[in-house]
Order: structure tokens, then C-alpha cells, then sequence
């Protein structure tokens, strides 16, 4: 029989929970900071909760040792969490490009399904209190909470990162596994709206768009990525933009967008000319319609440095190839990310070379286990990083079974 206390009630934490429940003759509390379980993952997916991705992989993975994650994603891929839910009641869907959802579309009824096998596998929740102590002696680990102190066989460290902190993102579980002489790397904001030289950005906002994106700096690549793009009126946003995120929080960049992807210039080029041939009283303003949002069409003809207001039939062929370059590769000078307060994940966290990838118990002090956010260890966007939370989870509540 063992006590075992786990420190943090979100997606980890909870997958925790319940896996450490399932020895019977085990003793499982579950302890909250927020006043309920659960919070940010309420907030995942814009609400939807992308609970994985089929296509996750160790490639979609950043840190200082990306294959720690291996064992973990093994023991449970995404095909598991699916039949795990399914077993707890939830009915899911994927969708384009392997992301997972709730058939429901709501990220309540994952947490509900939660909560019910919570209380079904006897957990006792104590949401409302923080832990502020974690320590060993006498062979015995003693975890002390603004309300309690309570001695116990396993700890699990499950408190998430920094990221969301009007959600609930916070510093605690930094904290306590350093007071146990882990160490922890530098931390940053990631899947973050990028901040960026604002001309264009502030009267596109609102605007989105399928892009291709380049991360250039010092003109090396740091990054590329795909997917849907949506200007701000700091920058740029959405999951193309998350994805490169992580890199442009630790040292800016240049972008670089194609706004027409899937179209190779030589066809751009033709679809230009022959709207300057059929249409030569158009304005240039309106000479992407049909391709690009109308404000975002604009916005590229006065990067190129043409006047909205002109006639395209008086374009020179210089003009023509100026604006087909800027379409498909539009520069924006990155200036940094928004803060960890709108950021989805944290990147960095307590060094994973402390812990055994296996169990993910601490090399450091025996029966500490750690798993999710907390961790060096952060996904792509698309489901990934709930991935690793729920198969870290499961790692941690087998308690170095």
C-alpha cells in the first residue's frame, strides 16, 4: 500500500491520478492550486481541446534531450489515449492533419469524463491548496500545502510551467524540485503571438491567411512552418506562427511568408499578367482578388512599393515581378513574443537528465516522480503537448512499475 500525492491537477496530473489509482490498495491525493482541476485545459484548442495528434512522433518534440520523451510516447501513443477515453466515456474525432477533438467540440466534456473517473477511482481532490514544501527524511517525503502537511510514499510533480498564468501557469513546480537540487534551464514563451515591426500587421488585424513561413536570422533558417496565419495588431498569430515561436523567443529573426504556397511563381506570374490584360482600368489594389484577402492583397501592393491607387495596365513588368516577389516572400522584422501570460506552453523547465526516462522517477530523490509541462520537454502545435502530458502521466502514476 502507498500514499501518493500528486502536485497539480492539470492534464498531467490528472492522467497521474488516475493511473496511480488503479493499485487498489493505493492512496491517491490530488492537490490544486485553482479552485477546480483542469482550468487551462479548458482553454486548449481555443476551447476545443486538441487531446492529441496521430502523427505524433519524437520530431515534434524541443529540449535540451528530445529522446526522453521516447519511452513515455511509446508506452502510450496516441492510439492509446484515444481507446483510454473512449474508455472513460469520451467520443473524439481527428480531423486535418492528425489533431484530435472531442466529438462534442468542447473541451468541457474532456475534462468532465476526467473528473467523473476522479471521483469513480476514489481520489481524493483538494483543490484551493497550494503546495509550498517538498522534502525527504526518515525515508519518508513530506509535502506541506498552505492547509496540510501530508507524509507520503510517492510525490508526483505534475504542477505544469509558467505558461497561462491568468490560467493557472506558475513557478511552483520549478521551485519545489529545485529545492531538491534539480536544475532547471532558461525558460520562455512558447506557442506565443510573435511581436513584429507593426506597419503592415496593425492594418491587417484580424486578417488570416495560409502561409508558408521561414524564420531567418543572421541569414541562417532557424525555422519553417505552415498552416493558418492571423495578424495582430503586434504582429502575427495562429498555429503557423506557434510553431515557430519557441525559436523566435530566444533570439528574433526575420519572417519570411508565402502567402500563395501550393501556386509556384511562374503560375503567380501568369495569373498576374493575365489580370493586368484582361482588366487594365483595375486599381493595383485589387489586382491579388480571387488570391489573397482583399486588405492582405493591399498590403502587398504597398510593400512593393506601388501606389494602391494606380491602374494595373500601367504596371511595368519590373512592377509585376516586385509584386510577386513580396507575395511570396513578404519579410516582417520580429521583435519578440507576447509574454507567458498568452503563451499555451512553457519551453525549458527542470532538466530531464535528473530524472530516469523510464519511470520518471528522480535520480535525485527516490519516490519523486515528474512528468508534463514542468519538465525540459515541449511539443509543436496540434495536439503534441497533450500528448506528452497524458503518456508522462501514465509514465509517472505507474510509480517505477
Amino acid at each position: 500500500m502507498k500514499k501518493v500525492v500528486i502536485i497539480g491537477g492539470g492534464a498531467s496530473g490528472m492522467a497521474a491520478a488516475l493511473t496511480a489509482a488503479e493499485g487498489k490498495e493505493n492512496t491517491v491525493i490530488l492537490l490544486e492550486r485553482q479552485s477546480r482541476v483542469g482550468r487551462k485545459l479548458l482553454a486548449t484548442g481555443n476551447g476545443r481541446c486538441n487531446l492529441t495528434n496521430t502523427g505524433a512522433a519524437l520530431k515534434n518534440y524541443h529540449g535540451q534531450n528530445p529522446a526522453f520523451a521516447l519511452p513515455s510516447l511509446q508506452a502510450f501513443p496516441p492510439e492509446e489515449v484515444i481507446t483510454w477515453f473512449r474508455s472513460l466515456g469520451l467520443v473524439t474525432t481527428e480531423q486535418y492533419g492528425g489533431r484530435v477533438f472531442p466529438l462534442s467540440e468542447s473541451a468541457g466534456s474532456v475534462l468532465d469524463v476526467l473528473r467523473f473517473a476522479l471521483a469513480s477511482a476514489g481520489v481524493a481532490v483538494h483543490a484551493g491548496e497550494t503546495a509550498k514544501r517538498l522534502e525527504k527524511s526518515d525515508g519518508k517525503l513530506t509535502v506541506t500545502t498552505d492547509l496540510a502537511v501530508y507524509r507520503a510514499d510517492a510525490v508526483i510533480v505534475a504542477c505544469g510551467g509558467k505558461a497561462g498564468g491568468k490560467l493557472g501557469g506558475v513557478s511552483d513546480g520549478y521551485d519545489l524540485l529545485s529545492s531538491l537540487g534539480h536544475r532547471c534551464t532558461p525558460l520562455y514563451p512558447a506557442l506565443v503571438p510573435l511581436k513584429t515591426d507593426t506597419d503592415f500587421p496593425r492594418s491587417l488585424k484580424g486578417v488570416r491567411a495560409e502561409a508558408a513561413i521561414r524564420l531567418v536570422r543572421g541569414g541562417k533558417l532557424c525555422g519553417k512552418s505552415r498552416g493558418e496565419l492571423q495578424f495582430t495588431e503586434k504582429g502575427v498569430s495562429g498555429p503557423a506562427a506557434f510553431d515557430l515561436s519557441r525559436e523566435a523567443s530566444v533570439g528574433g529573426g526575420e519572417l519570411i511568408l508565402d502567402f500563395l504556397p501550393d501556386l509556384p511563381e511562374e503560375e503567380v506570374l501568369t495569373l498576374l499578367c493575365r489580370r493586368q490584360e484582361l482588366s487594365p482600368e483595375l486599381e493595383n489594389g485589387s489586382i491579388f482578388a480571387g488570391m489573397l484577402h482583399s486588405r492582405l492583397g493591399m498590403a502587398v501592393v504597398r510593400a512593393s512599393g506601388l501606389r494602391p491607387s494606380g491602374n494595373i495596365g500601367e504596371l511595368t513588368a519590373r512592377d509585376v515581378s516586385a509584386l510577386l516577389q513580396t507575395a511570396k516572400a513578404f519579410c516582417l522584422c520580429v521583435t519578440g513574443t507576447d509574454s507567458f501570460d498568452n503563451a499555451q506552453i512553457t519551453a525549458g523547465g527542470i532538466c530531464t537528465d535528473g530524472f530516469d526516462p523510464d519511470t520518471l522517477e528522480s535520480r535525485l530523490v527516490p519516490g519523486v516522480f515528474a512528468c508534463g509541462e514542468v519538465l525540459d520537454l515541449d511539443g509543436d502545435c496540434g495536439g503534441y503537448n497533450l500528448q506528452w502530458a497524458w503518456a508522462s502521466g501514465r509514465k509517472a502514476g505507474r510509480l517505477g512499475a
